[in-house]
């Protein structure tokens, strides 16, 4: 980052008024009337009600709009462990996009605390305030124990957007840029360089959708995770397969599908040349992708390019699916985001990136147009068009699978901003 964006960077953030969010009031308050209703004496009725019936939380409190955006700051971006305090700027941020593309209020929480116990009970705790919650910028392999427990315990959507959302957005990428290479993803041979909690996310997920797990070599840092391994830990081991393959060498040796999320400049041209015939090349890793779109797409012209940047073509980007998804999750009082909501906004994401792209879209990318192909396999994330088809997609997988408290709205499809009750 230059010298110049770092100091507009503490600029943004530190004037007029410190931070990025505020809370606004939603009813009148210039009268004495307007005190007694919105406080004492009015507010005990609303009380009397949902003490009657706790689902009463979501007519008369901001329970059904509200989201949480935690984190301990464990991971914090590409940064590392520096703290919860120091992830509030993360979270902030990611509050300032539910509200922006979806019209989601956030409470950012950090937690500090001394072990992934500590924080599921905190959370455990805190989250029948909320409508759903989102963690965020929690290290591996702690957060998806994390997440499971807290899925157990809470009967509000638990999810963790370093894992689905990465997950949801590549699947939905990865799904298009299969069939415009003519590759079908029953037989498609993927790996995936890195094991972390994106990793195993992103491989469950394409399983779901039509990959198959023996077609499938994960790496991680002492190479392929194979069956004669006694070294890894229950999420890891879901994808040991029994092969001779022992290197990344090995592992691109005819394959169709290279997933990176793991590190800078670690794939060589010479290994990219050893993939199978149009291949796609995911390179991940922010900011610097584990090989450059320059030195892949001189390697090879037959190949589909993405990256994490916004740079280039084809950016894997997480805004596509976390504002949206709980948009839906919200608006039927969903239980939990499960696999059937994933898989429902995988396909409704890729499906947009085939229909025709407006010309203000272009226009805010000052680009003439967008035609599905090779450099755009997913959409924008200033598509509005996400805020129609991605929150149906889910609320109607959550009322089909049984988890949403509420039918499928009347409203929906949403076509802008103004139809968010």
């Amino acid at each position: 980052m230059s010298q110049d964006l770092k100091k507009a960077a503490l600029e943004y953030h530190a004037r007029p008024r410190p931070g990025k969010l505020s809370v606004e009031i939603t009813k009148p308050t210039k009268t004495s009337r307007d005190l007694s209703l919105a406080y004492s004496p009015g507010v005990a009725e609303p009380v009397r009600e949902i003490a009657k019936d706790p689902e009463n939380a979501y007519k008369y409190t901001g329970k059904g709009n509200l989201v949480a955006v935690i984190s301990d700051g464990s991971a914090i971006l590409g940064l590392g462990n520096l703290g919860p305090l120091a992830s509030k700027p993360v979270m902030e941020g990611k509050a300032v996009l539910f509200k922006c593309f979806a019209g989601i209020d956030v409470f950012d929480i950090e937690v500090s605390c001394d072990s992934p116990q500590e924080f599921i009970e905190t959370v455990e705790r805190i989250a029948d305030t909320f409508g759903g919650i989102n963690l965020e910028d929690i290290k591996a392999p702690e957060c998806l124990e994390i997440e499971r427990v807290l899925i157990e315990k809470c009967r509000v959507p638990i999810f963790h957007d370093d894992q689905h959302g990465t997950a949801i957005v590549t699947t939905a990428g990865m799904i298009n840029a299969l069939e415009l290479q003519g590759k079908k993803i029953e037989e498609a041979k993927v790996v995936c360089l890195g094991a972390g909690a994106a990793a195993i996310a992103c491989m469950k997920l394409l399983v779901s959708c039509g990959i198959r797990s023996d077609n499938i070599f994960m790496l991680d840092r002492k190479g392929v995770i194979h069956s004669g391994r006694d070294d890894l830990n229950q999420y890891k081991a879901m994808f040991a397969n029994e092969t001779e393959r022992r290197t990344l060498d090995d592992a691109m040796n005819g394959a169709d599908v290279f997933l990176g999320l793991s590190g800078p400049d670690l794939v060589t041209a010479d290994q990219l040349r050893l993939m199978a015939p149009n291949p796609i090349i995911f390179a991940c890793s922010n900011p610097d992708p584990e090989i450059s779109p320059e030195i892949a797409l001189a390697t090879r012209d037959d190949l589909i390019m993405a990256t994490g940047r916004s740079d280039y073509p084809n950016q894997v980007n997480n805004v596509l699916g976390f504002p949206f998804i709980f948009r839906g999750a919200l608006d039927v009082r969903a239980t939990a985001i499960n696999e059937e909501m994933k898989v429902a906004a995988v396909h409704a994401i890729r499906e947009l990136a085939k229909e025709p792209v407006p010309q203000e879209i272009c226009e805010a990318y000052g680009v003439a147009s967008f035609e599905f192909g090779h450099e755009y396999i997913i959409p924008k994330p200033m598509d509005v068009r996400l805020l129609e088809v991605v929150p149906a997609a889910v609320a109607r997988a959550a009322v089909d699978s049984g988890v949403a408290r509420h039918p499928y709205p009347a409203h929906y499809p949403l076509k802008s901003m103004d139809d968010i009750i």
